[in-house]
């Protein structure tokens, strides 16, 4: 179903339940899976992966359509992510690369859902190292394909702006991997 069709049935108070249904059956396990990247732990990412499709439930009526709908669940659910990792950093009084980190470096590492050999696990705890919006762009970038231009329309970032940071993550990986 297009997106123009599912918006008019969401809009429909008849409709509105399946319309918003189908939503959720198309990109739950896409915004899942975005939002696991970024705050590793399964629990954490469930839990927002709900938040994301409460706000998707209370603001849908207002969205505009100026932008694709997945567009538009990306930018909710990376921006949930983002506050998500910045309240936790405050909570700790820390940086991502304090307790933070550590703890979702453990996580990763002790998570029976998380299946790699030795070099995923590196690839992973290098991500880790990144900053929180430079980790996103990464991740859009190299294991969802995205465009920049469509980064760019969920960041709200420019496309200049946004290789530059894929460009700086990709050193800093390399880096990384490259120390034993």
């Amino acid at each position: 179903m297009e997106d123009k069709e599912l918006l008019e049935q969401f809009r429909n108070s008849e409709t509105r339940l399946p319309a918003f249904n189908t939503i959720v059956k198309q990109y739950q396990q896409k915004i899942y899976w975005h939002i696991r990247k970024m705050v590793i732990d399964h629990d954490d990412a469930d839990d927002l992966t709900q938040e994301v499709f409460i706000k998707v439930w209370n603001k849908l009526e207002s969205f505009r359509g100026d932008s694709q709908l997945y567009t538009w669940l990306y930018r909710v659910a990376s921006n949930e992510c983002l506050n998500f990792l910045s309240k936790k950093r405050k909570t700790y009084f820390t940086t991502i690369e304090d307790t933070v980190g550590l703890e979702m470096e453990n996580k990763l590492v002790s998570d029976s859902l998380i299946d790699g050999d030795e070099i995923q696990i590196k690839l992973q705890k290098a991500l880790l190292k990144l900053p929180d919006k430079q980790r996103l762009v990464f991740n859009m970038k190299y294991y969802e394909e995205m465009k920049y231009e469509e980064i760019a329309e969920i960041t709200g970032t420019s496309v200049g702006a946004l290789k530059a940071s894929y460009h700086l993550a990709v050193k800093k990986i390399e880096d990384y991997l490259t120390i034993d």
